[in-house]
């Protein structure tokens, strides 16, 4: 094609200037410490239950947003009622509102004097400064992956296959599980992976809501900062580095169940 030469340098040139060089002097910056510091900084107890912090709270909080994204997308493409584009709208605020700003309403909101901490406070559950705070920021910040990942799909979707489903003797539940789904798959695994992605590196409106203490409910991103904050710049980037190991060899596992999904299930 015209053109393409061109276009292929200044891709790879914007490329390696914003994403692998600095990820590059992430990985050597590493190599400043041998394979015994290394092992030891990630096997430590404050590190280890950091990044089972971050990772398995994302995990949990993407599956949620992937259930609860389902159930928004289908109510605001399938049924028309009043204020519809109103909770469309809504859908993307996480993505306007500054993460700080969403850290202090959380907070606020989910404190044990808050509007929904108080009567939670009431029934024995905090969610303020512990981990179950920090899995609701979570959710807060992914649900918009979801939902703008799934809904153009499910527009796009030819009601007439749902038509011929019913024709041919399938109920409802039988043309959602067996019809409409299938041909959904690849959209939500990827609107999962974007938000697990995105609930892993979050950072501004989880550190107001954690609590951040270590062990219990300090998050890897924070740990890093901490690390940047002592001069330990080896510990961070080895933290780092392992986060985006994990974060990469998760999102390059769903891309294949999404590739085996999208030849196995193919588009109606």
């Amino acid at each position: 094609m015209p053109g393409f030469g061109l276009t292929m340098g200044l891709t790879l040139m914007w490329l390696s200037i914003i994403v692998l060089i600095p990820l590059a002097g992430l990985v050597l910056k590493t190599f400043e410490l041998s394979f015994e510091q290394f092992w030891a900084i990630l096997t430590s107890r404050r590190t280890l239950n950091a990044l089972n912090i971050s990772f398995g709270l994302a995990f949990l909080a993407a599956i949620v947003n992937l259930v609860m994204g389902m159930v928004i997308v289908w109510a605001l493409v399938r049924y028309r009622f009043p204020g519809r584009r109103l909770f469309d709208a809504i859908v993307d605020i996480p993505f306007a509102l500054p993460t700080a700003v969403a850290g202090v309403a959380l907070t606020s909101l989910f404190a044990q004097k808050g509007w929904l901490g108080a009567p939670l406070a009431e029934l024995g559950i905090k969610v303020a400064f512990t981990p179950t705070g920090i899995f609701i920021a979570m959710i807060f910040i992914g649900i918009p992956f979801v939902v703008r990942t799934v809904q153009p799909v499910l527009i796009d979707l030819d009601k007439e296959i749902e038509e011929a489903a019913a024709s041919l003797g399938a109920n409802r539940w039988h043309t959602v599980f067996r019809v409409i789904l299938p041909s959904l798959i690849p959209a939500m695994l990827t609107g999962f992976a974007l938000a697990f992605a995105r609930a892993v590196g979050e950072y501004g409106s989880v550190i107001f809501i954690a609590g951040n203490l270590p062990n219990i409910s300090e998050i890897a991103p924070l740990l890093i900062v901490i690390r940047l904050s002592e001069y330990r710049y080896a510990d961070a980037t080895a933290i780092a580095v392992v986060m985006l190991l994990a974060s990469f060899l998760i999102i390059f596992a769903i891309n294949r169940i999404q590739r085996w999904a999208q030849i196995r299930i193919p588009t109606h």
